[in-house]
């Protein structure tokens, strides 16, 4: 099976109105969306749409909540003028844990029959429980098989320390054992803040993935708790703060999820 976990760090790193860091281990599931079915019938302890200790629901992503996570991101490629057929999609995310899920961003990797990166599609969750999308085209300088890198401009709210305008700049690359992620927002063309991932390439089996539930529990509680206090760390050292609403509204696909 193409499906697979990744186990890593994320790294952050804020450097105006100062300098602010922080870094944290994650795990992922890599999910080929071709096989969620027979990952649901094949393991013991991953579910789809049903009880389980990981479990993967349709309806967790896209900006209208998918009954299908396969047909739904088709959608928005057929609406953002792309064909997806022949495309292969990962989606890299955290599945539910004791019936909770936060996913800052998630990425749907679509593939050509070349296994060349042909599109990523950037999933963003805020803690309003809105969504966004944001579907990129690879830089043509920066094409490869196995890199990929793009742009593209901030049109949805996520941290109230960060106002709206801006442009992030994405970088993937992978080889066999590992998948690096980068994303870095600039504003006004000087650097604001930096994310990487760093992920490593595990099995999806029901051993692995009790070993991931183990070593990293309560995975995306954890998520939520730990936004919520480097959000109070900023707060006390002074950094600006924007109202969610007070700049223009984000144009385009968010939504917000049903609770």
């Amino acid at each position: 099976m193409r499906s697979h976990l990744l186990e890593g760090t994320v790294r952050h790193r804020r450097v105006r109105p100062f300098d602010y860091g922080l870094e944290h281990n994650v795990w992922y599931a890599a999910l080929d969306l071709d096989e969620l079915d027979e990952l649901d019938a094949r393991l013991r302890l991953f579910g789809r749409n049903r009880r389980a200790l990981a479990v993967f629901r349709d309806r967790d992503h896209l900006p209208d909540p998918a009954a299908d996570v396969l047909d739904g991101i088709r959608s928005e490629l057929r609406a953002a003028g792309e064909d997806p057929e022949g495309l292969r999609i990962t989606l890299i995310t955290n599945p539910r844990s004791l019936g909770h899920v936060f996913n800052p961003a998630s990425f749907f990797l679509c593939r050509d029959a070349d296994e060349r990166l042909r599109i990523v599609v950037v999933e963003v969750h805020n803690t309003f429980g809105e969504r966004h999308v944001y579907i990129l085209r690879p830089d043509a300088a920066a094409a490869g098989p196995d890199r990929f890198r793009a742009a593209m401009e901030k049109s949805f709210f996520v941290s109230p320390f960060i106002d709206r305008h801006g442009r992030y700049e994405v970088a993937i690359s992978e080889d066999d054992g590992e998948v690096r992620i980068g994303i870095a927002l600039r504003q006004d063309d000087q650097s604001l803040l930096g994310t990487s991932l760093i992920l490593h390439r595990r099995p999806l089996t029901d051993r692995w993935l009790l070993r991931m539930l183990v070593r990293h529990p309560l995975m995306t509680h954890r998520t939520i708790a730990l936004i919520h206090w480097h959000a109070f760390r900023l707060w006390r050292r002074g950094a600006p703060f924007f109202r969610h609403g007070a700049s223009p509204p984000a144009h385009g696909r968010a939504h917000r999820a049903a609770r």
